[in-house]
Order: structure tokens, then sequence, then C-alpha cells
């Protein structure tokens, strides 16, 4: 399938960007301030303050370093200054995200305090953005894309509309040797014998459904049982009653494709091709963990109306629910609600996708990015030591 060329930002790794980003990143929450007075100070460059870092442990800790060395190595980021309350863990982030070649420094608040930290990364993140923003855009394919899917808010008109547009794009996208991920393990309940279904080889159906299973054991050991139930007050009233329900619409999402393996949250996908992340369905949280494994742009189809956006990635939101595009317009990128009214088919659908997809990555600004979206939420596991 002949796709169109882009212009997009080619990292000192090979990796394709098609955002331009500096950040300050905080190593734990008591560096948040530090790295929202840089932000202040350097325009151009972006601040993303989060709630954890301090006293985590095993698989916990393994995920919080995972997600902030991904978030600063993702494709749309051309630099990254790193603030930590002591230089150790500081020193991991900083020396994750040199592996790939991008310009990184970390500064630690003790023995110096916030007003001199502050100052010194004050300086650096100008020179960053000084040599950012010299860079310029090259010609990229559509193979060298990273596409994240995840639905929100969802409703009726997900299932029947939105959910298959996406689908229909992603089999164009994974036909043309794009990578693609999708994921909400918890919300795959009462599919999950389709989704293993679709894996490309027995191995990976078996590494799928342990996931799941452990994911639903998890749940069951809480006292909850997801099964004939789960879907939130939006999504009841938009016509979901049951987490089963919820499943079948949600798995429109990949279309016809067999994904090719199984990816730890905000872990990288190790080859082209349609992957399967765990992730939790919260929205947040989820796009958060796409954006560390390296995605650089997402789709996000909703029904009733989500508004979520990331810092790093743009999020294209979609949505078939004429009530939705009709009263929260200024959050929607793409419309197919003419599908329901028998004014598109799915092909016109999903080819609209495609085209907001590419001027996406030439840089127009989607909607979350407009309005200021930048929900970045990371995933905890166990309480804190």
């Amino acid at each position: 399938m002949s796709m169109p060329a882009f212009m997009g930002y080619r990292r000192e790794n090979g990796r394709v960007g098609i955002r331009n980003h500096v950040v300050i990143l905080p190593l734990d929450d008591l560096s948040n301030a530090a790295c929202e007075a840089v932000a202040n100070n350097i325009k151009g460059t972006i601040a993303l303050p989060h709630a954890y870092g301090r006293l985590q442990f095993g698989e916990d800790l393994d995920l919080f370093f995972r997600t902030l060395i991904g978030t600063g190595s993702n494709p749309n980021v051309a630099a990254v200054v790193v603030i930590g309350i002591e230089p150790e863990w500081t020193n991991v982030v900083v020396e994750g995200i040199a592996g790939t070649g991008k310009p990184v420094a970390g500064f630690s608040i003790e023995r110096n305090g916030d007003l001199k930290t502050i100052e010194m990364a004050s300086r650096k993140a100008k020179e960053y953005v000084h040599w950012a923003t010299g860079l310029q855009r090259v010609q990229c394919t559509v193979d060298e894309l990273y596409v994240s899917v995840k639905c929100g808010e969802s409703d009726t008109t997900s299932g029947l509309a939105s959910n298959p547009t996406v689908g229909r794009a992603v089999e164009r996208l994974v036909d043309s040797g794009a990578t693609v991920s999708f994921g909400e393990t918890s919300e795959i309940t009462g599919g999950e014998d389709i989704v293993k279904a679709h894996a490309a080889t027995p191995e990976v159906g078996e590494a799928f459904y342990k996931i799941w299973s452990e994911y639903n054991e998890f749940i069951l050991s809480q006292g909850v049982d997801l099964a004939g139930s789960q879907p939130t007050k939006g999504n009841i009233a938009g016509g979901l009653t049951t987490i089963e329900e919820k499943a079948l619409g949600n798995l429109q999402k990949i279309g016809r494709c067999k994904f090719v393996g199984v990816l730890k949250p905000a872990e990288a996908p190790k080859g082209k091709g349609l992957w399967f992340m765990d992730t939790s369905s919260a929205a947040a949280e989820a796009v958060t963990l796409w954006a560390a494994s390296g995605a650089v742009v997402h789709f996000f189809p909703t029904g009733q109306g989500n508004i979520i956006g990331n810092p790093i990635i743009p999020v294209i939101k979609l949505t078939a629910n004429p009530l939705t595009a009709a009263t929260m317009s200024e959050h929607i990128d793409v419309d197919v609600s003419g599908i329901l009214r028998r004014e598109m088919n799915l092909d016109q659908a999903a080819d609209a996708l495609m085209e907001m997809l590419f001027r996406t990555c030439n840089g127009r600004f989607t909607a979350s990015e407009v309005l200021g979206h930048r929900e970045f939420v990371m995933t905890k596991l166990y309480r804190s030591a």
C-alpha cells in the first residue's frame, strides 16, 4: 500500500519523531518545583511533574525507571534536563537517556538547594532550546512510525464506527511496515479468547493469555469481579452495560491484524508490526506508558467524549457520536459520525483519520495540544517502602 512521506525529526539513534520537545524531567516528586521553575524561566521547554520516585522497590522501581528513561528517550524529545533530590538515581535516568545519543544533563538538589540548581539547570535548558530549535525536519516514511491506540468514554458508537475506523487505519499502517501497539488489559475481559486468536503464533497467544490471567486474578483477589460489570457511568449512559460489550467494541481497534509480541508496561517494541502492551485502562496512565515505550502519536476514539492529551505525544481524537461531535467539537480532530448516517463508509472514515495522522506528523497541533492537555500520569504497582 502506497503511503505519503512526512516531515519528521530523525534522532541520533535513527528513530523518527514528529515533535521536538526540550523536557525538564523530575526524578522524584520533591524535584517538581525546581523543574517547573526551570520551565518557567526558559520558554520552549516543558516540565513533567509527577507524584512518585521515593522509596519504590522491585518491579515497581523498574517500571518507574523504565517510564522516566523511556519518556526522555522518546523520539519526540530533542533534549532533556533531569533534576533529582540526590545524584545516584538522577544519574540512572541520565545515563539511560544518554544511550539514545541525544543531549541530556542531570542536576541534584542535595548540597546545592533549589536556587542554585534552578540556575544551573536553566542555563543548560537554554542551551538545549537554542540547539533544538535549529533542527530541521527531514523526509520520513510511514514504516518509521510507531502509533499507539486506546479508546475512552466509550459508547455504542465506539464499537459500531470509531473503533472500526481505527482498526482499518491500523491494518493499513501494519501493512505498510509501521509499528502499532494496543493494550487495556482489564477492558479485554470477555474478549480475551478473541485477542488470543489474533496472536501471530501460539507462543505469543499464550504470553498474552498469561498476562491477562494474572491481571484478572489480581482483580478477583481484591474481591472484585469485572464480568458482567465494570463500565463507567459514561459507558452505561452510552449504552454499554457490561465489560463483555465494552471488550467486543474495544477489540475493533486492531482490525484483522495479528499481533507479533507482548510488552511489559512502558517496554519498547522489538520490531515492526502490531504489539500488545500490558496497560491499565485509565487513559492518562496508558498513554503515558505508550509514550515511554517510544510511540510518537496516539489514536484515541471516544464516544461520550474523553479530553485526554499527553505532553510528549500528540493524541488524535475521533468520534462517531454526533452529539459529542457537536457539543465537544473543540476536542475532536476527526468526526466519523457520517458512518452512522450512511454518509461515509469505513474506508472513507479511515481515509480521513490517515489524512489527519499525516497532517499531525507534519506539524499540525491536535485538539488536545491546542487546548493544553498534558496529562502525564505514572503507573505505580505497590505501596512505597
